[in-house]
This record gives C-alpha cells, sequence and structure tokens, in this order.
C-alpha cells in the first residue's frame, strides 16, 4: 500500500512500516497544508492510507467519498516510543485498508 504519514508523527515510523511505501507529508513537500488539501493531493497523487493522529480530521472531512483510508492513531504521545507498541495494529489495518473508512488505532 502506498501510504502518507503525516507531519505531525514521527519520521522514525516510516522504517517500521515495512512492506508499505511510505512517504512523509514533508518529503512529498505538503507541509502545512490544510486537511482538505493535503487529502485531495494524497488521492490525485496515488496514495491509499492517510496515517495521522489529528484525532478531529474524521469529523472535518467527508471522508467516505474520499478514495483514502484515513487511519487516526492515539498514545499517550506522538513520541516514537509511544507510537512503537501500536506499529502491529497500524500494519494490521494498512493490509485491510478500504477507501472512505476511518480507522481508529489506539494504544
Amino acid at each position: 500500500m502506498r501510504v502518507l504519514l503525516d507531519e505531525q508523527l514521527p519520521r522514525q515510523l516510516v522504517s517500521l512500516l515495512l512492506g508499505h511505501e511510505v512517504r512523509t507529508v514533508q518529503q512529498v513537500g505538503w507541509a502545512g497544508l490544510k486537511n482538505g488539501e493535503l487529502l485531495q493531493r494524497a488521492e490525485e497523487e496515488g496514495f491509499e492510507v492517510f496515517l495521522t493522529a489529528d484525532q478531529n480530521l474524521a469529523f472535518q472531512q467527508n471522508l467516505q467519498q474520499s478514495g483514502l483510508c484515513v487511519l487516526v492513531v492515539r498514545a499517550a504521545s506522538n513520541a516514537l516510543e509511544d507510537l512503537h507498541p501500536l506499529v502491529p495494529s497500524i500494519l494490521a489495518e494498512i493490509r485491510k485498508a478500504q477507501p472512505g473508512r476511518v480507522i481508529r488505532v489506539i494504544g
């Protein structure tokens, strides 16, 4: 799967999401974009999953019509040491991702 990692998540997560093509918002030059534009560009560029810690994203955007699956992670913080235990669950959800779905992975 092609996965886009939101800018508030640590870039080191990229190396932990084995078996997927993972890019960060910063790598593709979209840092600072509003959520709507970011999701639109991600879809246009062929990303299938958007991984974020933005708990409000699902309420701000009409994601059911989107070609993206949005994975929202929630941990004690966005630090890698708090997110690392969630990686197996994140990988499992990426494997079964479907467009227009919002999936929450909670640690």
